[in-house]
């Protein structure tokens, strides 16, 4: 994955090449862009589209940013990037985290969007996630360092759906992957600070790009009423539950989430290559 500089930082991205139209897109909060590259930058090249994934300032090998840094760097970050790979108006994908800049970047940039989906995404945080950024936010800071087997275990029973985590060698498999990547660093630090405060709905009714939001029914991390607020902000968005899913429904039921999102995309004819 080649790094470009922009916005002041090197930011780390895949580009799948190809004459397709382009599909970039946005992770959330702590996690690499590579996780895109198992189940839905297949998926999109088979439908035809040129598919772009980065790494958020925070993740490395893009520029971690330790000292600290806003939504907004993030949104002229990902404005940086299209901007340098020429895409102009483009289809985003982004979730949690990854949505709520998306969502900003329909609002500050609607030249640059074409169309957005937003999965697992909120414009405001109620009291329990605000308790959960908190309790992170404390553990991080008080040098405590989980096993990281019991890290992984707290990372499935909060991400996933009761469906997987009755499913026991679909557990094993899990907890394996959040083994292996447990722990964060100072830039996930700053990416636990992120969220939409003040409360950002009333902004959202601005937005005048077409955007589709998918829910997942089992969120414990964005729940449902969450995403379902941003699509009732946002004129003409479309909302979708999907069942059986966590937060990380993207994985847990790709093909349901792939068919979604491909089938939104088809709603706006492409541009005619000249």
């Amino acid at each position: 994955m080649p790094l470009v500089s922009v916005n002041g930082i090197n930011l780390n991205y895949d580009d799948s090449g190809g004459a397709g139209e382009p599909v970039v897109l946005v992770m959330g909060s702590g996690a690499s862009g590579r996780a895109w590259h198992l189940h839905q930058v297949p998926a999109l090249t088979d439908a035809g589209h040129r598919v772009i994934t980065y790494d958020n300032r925070g993740i490395p090998p893009t520029d971690v940013c330790a000292e600290g840094f806003t939504v907004h760097d993030l949104v002229r970050d990902l404005a940086g990037l299209i901007e340098h790979l020429g895409l102009g108006a483009c289809r985003l994908v982004g979730t949690s985290m990854g949505a709520y800049v998306v969502q900003e970047l329909a609002l500050a940039r609607p030249e640059l969007v074409r169309q957005a989906v937003l999965m697992a995404t909120r414009g405001r945080v109620d009291a329990m996630r605000r308790a959960l950024t908190a309790a992170e936010i404390e553990l991080y800071d008080s040098g405590t360092t989980l096993p990281a087997r019991f890290d992984a275990v707290v990372q499935a029973m909060r991400n996933l759906s009761p469906r997987s985590l009755s499913d026991d060698a679909a557990v094993s498999d899990w907890l394996d992957v959040l083994e292996a990547t447990s722990g964060s660093g100072p830039g996930e630090r700053v990416h636990m600070t992120l969220d939409p405060v003040p409360a950002r709905l009333d902004a959202y009714r601005a937005i005048t790009v077409p955007c589709h939001v998918i829910a997942f029914q089992d969120d414990l991390v964005t729940p449902p009423g969450l995403g379902r607020e941003v699509a009732e902000a946002i004129p003409g968005a479309s909302f979708e539950e999907i069942p059986g899913c966590g937060h990380f429904g993207y994985l847990e039921d790709p093909d349901t989430v792939n068919k979604s999102v491909v089938e939104f995309f088809r709603q706006v004819p492409d541009i005619p290559a000249h």
